[in-house]
């Protein structure tokens, strides 16, 4: 019996495109880096580099490690330089991000989902892929109305060692909450990153306004909808007892 919610956030509870998110970040992000005095393309094919070292990442070091090792390598910055970075990054992740807040597309659906099942009795998890820092996460969820205190896990680079779609991630999860797979419901708009937990015996709902499918996988098989439809999905679910 299904007594877990499982929620992806970026295109699934914070609503927007990723292209248009991407654009809008980077272009913020840039300017930090500029302001340090290093190249900013540079840095930021530097970000991306940390960032498929962390989609690689097989659970050996926590993803804030293996991300900052390949940036570091990749723009060639070590020791007290790189702590500069580091601290830059997480101060504009606490304020110049919410710049980026422009690209979300409003909706209270969101937010009175994770407020609802949790008050009927359902642990709700903030299944995110850990490729940000937690100041990252909780910027983001004030776009929505939500902070950390509404999730019983909230993943992200400095606490997990795994990525979407490594499917050790989702084990982690799982034991990190204490649940068997039959109790969960994952929730997302990837279906290669999201809809994989599937494959663990996780049931699944591909939320389609937002979809991310750069791999054309065929969605027929999954249970997906609007935000609507999928409001209306949990609202059938039964409550559960506290």
């Amino acid at each position: 019996m299904i007594d877990t919610i499982m929620f992806d956030l970026d295109g699934t509870l914070v609503r927007f495109d990723q292209d248009e998110f991407l654009r809008v970040y980077f272009g913020e992000l840039s300017k930090v880096f500029t302001g340090l005095g290093i190249d900013a393309d540079t840095a930021i094919k530097g970000v991306w580099a940390g960032t498929k070292a962390m989609a690689k990442n097989d659970g050996a070091v926590l993803n804030i490690q293996r991300f900052w090792e390949t940036f570091a390598e990749y723009i060639g910055v070590h020791g007290e330089r790189l702590k500069t970075i580091e601290a830059a990054c997480d101060e504009f992740y606490s304020k110049d991000f919410n710049i980026v807040k422009s690209v979300v597309k409003p909706s209270d659906i969101p937010k009175q989902l994770v407020q609802t099942m949790t008050s009927r009795g359902y642990c709700v998890v903030l299944a995110t892929n850990p490729l940000f820092p937690p100041c990252a996460v909780d910027t983001r969820l004030e776009w929505i109305g939500l902070d950390s205190s509404d999730f019983e896990l909230i993943t992200h680079y400095k606490n997990s060692a795994y990525c979407k779609p490594n499917k050790d991630y989702y084990r982690d999860v799982l034991k990190r909450i204490n649940k068997a797979p039959d109790q969960c419901l994952m929730i997302g708009n990837n279906p290669a990153e999201d809809m994989c937990a599937s494959e663990l015996g996780i049931e699944v709902f591909l939320v389609t306004d937002f979809i991310e499918n750069e791999e054309d996988i065929d969605i027929t098989p999954f249970r997906r909808g609007t935000i609507e439809e999928l409001e209306a999905y949990l609202m059938a679910l039964p409550e559960l007892q506290k």
